[in-house]
């Protein structure tokens, strides 16, 4: 095994004691992450639930890091000293119906807030297929729906609210500081504590859900913005098994958007009956779909909100590559197809558009992102990663920080063109790298 490769197994906490089994046995109180692949590596988990609360712990502590809902599949959210969990922190703190914002504490779940934010006659401009996720976690890592016109859920912050590493609090606000916002917002973690986000919200929608199957792939080549400008928020879904895409999800505005209502899609047929994305499996949990219509939140979607996954027993990876190579990309894996398929669960295409923020794989670049369900099967997804990361490196692809990659620092630092940047603005908070875990070490800072 290449050096460079067995350093970064730590990504996914299993060639290091932050992912030894051996170590999920010797300390079974510790945390998980949801999909349970990763246990914490300290016991010191603090649950605060004021900012006060959340000032203390970082006076008092020397290396602390925050923790949100445990989506993540690496270390990003990884502490060996104190955890601060920002799961009480879940309120609504105001919303301003003139300015079209919302300000929450940063451990409220995009499900939570979601039916609030309708009641008041307002919706988010997109949401995740999850909405168990925490805004302030999902922001910090970049996390996102789809649509072509559709930036991340971080696109949607215009302030925050951070406790920095000497225990006071800061307020950054894009109207006042719009280049330290630019590097805040997907902070990954390295500013501080966020305690409060404001959004910025639009009037409410109602959407409808189709869904199509077996898209030839010739058809994705040839109208792939076609395809994917279909509707408000379009998914493809694929195995790479055949040369076809297995599932296509068309979620559309009623108030905007033409309806794909007719028997075929650009080749696929319309499904007959609701659908997971993986064929073979009950659709339950999954959205309405077969044009049924519904509020915004029950639709971005592609889980219900009721629905609260326990352990995923999956990995996760995904790779953001510019619009304009979305074809080139989507072929370049197809190549792989049969190398990747013992160990898939489901492939998910989507895009997003471009945005501002700094450490954004969405920076300056409308994106479409192949995103990989694997089955937990870890060593055999660490050898395949790199084959994958090669055949996109020609696009300069960037990982999701929140999930399983192998790309090296270097390689990570040549593709994001502000992270000297960011490193300025980040010692400017906190100096003696409080808030710096191993991630952040190995990843950003190179040591």
């Amino acid at each position: 095994m290449k050096r460079k490769t067995f350093i970064q197994l730590s990504t996914t906490l299993m060639a290091t004691p932050l992912l030894s089994s051996l170590g999920a046995l010797a300390q079974p109180k510790r945390l998980k992450n949801w999909a349970g692949n990763l246990t914490y590596s300290t016991d010191n988990v603090f649950y605060p639930k004021s900012v006060e609360e959340v000032q203390q712990l970082v006076k008092k502590h020397s290396k602390l890091r925050a923790l949100g809902t445990r989506h993540c599949f690496n270390t990003i959210a990884d502490s060996k000293d104190n955890l601060v969990s920002t799961r009480d922190l879940n309120k609504v703190v105001s919303l301003d119906k003139k300015l079209h914002t919302v300000t929450v504490e940063g451990g409220i779940k995009y499900g939570e807030l979601a039916p609030y934010l309708h009641k008041q006659g307002f919706a988010l401009h997109n949401l995740a297929s999850l909405p168990h996720i925490s805004v302030a976690g999902s922001c910090t890592t970049a996390t996102h729906g789809s649509g072509i016109k559709n930036g991340n859920l971080a696109s949607a912050v215009t302030a925050l609210e951070i406790v920095i590493a000497d225990g006071s609090v800061i307020h950054l606000s894009k109207a006042a500081d719009a280049e330290k916002v630019n590097a805040a917002v997907v902070g990954l973690g390295a500013m501080g504590i966020i305690t409060k986000v404001t959004l910025q919200i639009v009037p409410t929608y109602m959407m409808r859900q189709r869904v199509f199957t077996n898209m030839p792939m010739a058809q994705v080549k040839q109208n792939f913005e076609k395809i994917v400008s279909a509707g408000y928020s379009v998914s493809l879904f694929t195995d790479w098994q055949n040369d076809s895409v297995n599932e296509v999800w068309i979620k559309s505005r009623i108030d905007t958007d033409k309806e794909e209502n007719g028997p075929e899609f650009y080749g696929a047929k319309a499904a007959t009956k609701n659908l997971h994305p993986i064929i073979a499996l009950s659709a339950e949990n999954c959205t309405e779909q077969m044009g049924v219509p519904g509020p915004w939140y029950e639709r971005l979607p592609h889980f219900k909100m009721g629905f609260t996954p326990s352990s995923g027993k999956e990995l996760q990876s995904e790779y953001f590559v510019p619009l304009r190579h979305a074809v080139e990309a989507i072929q370049a894996v197809a190549r792989l197809g049969k190398q990747i398929g013992p160990h898939l669960f489901i492939t998910e295409i989507r895009t997003i558009a471009a945005d501002k923020l700094w450490m954004s794989p969405c920076h300056d670049q409308t994106s479409v992102t192949i995103h990989f369900t694997w089955k937990q099967e870890t060593e055999a997804v660490l050898k395949l990663l790199p084959v994958i990361e090669k055949e996109l490196s020609p696009f300069n692809a960037r990982p999701h920080w929140g999930k399983i990659f192998t790309m090296s620092p270097k390689v990570l630092e040549s593709r994001y063109e502000k992270l000297n940047d960011f490193k300025k603005i980040i010692a400017g908070y906190d100096p003696h790298g409080k808030f710096r875990n191993d991630f952040l070490s190995r990843e950003i800072y190179n040591v």
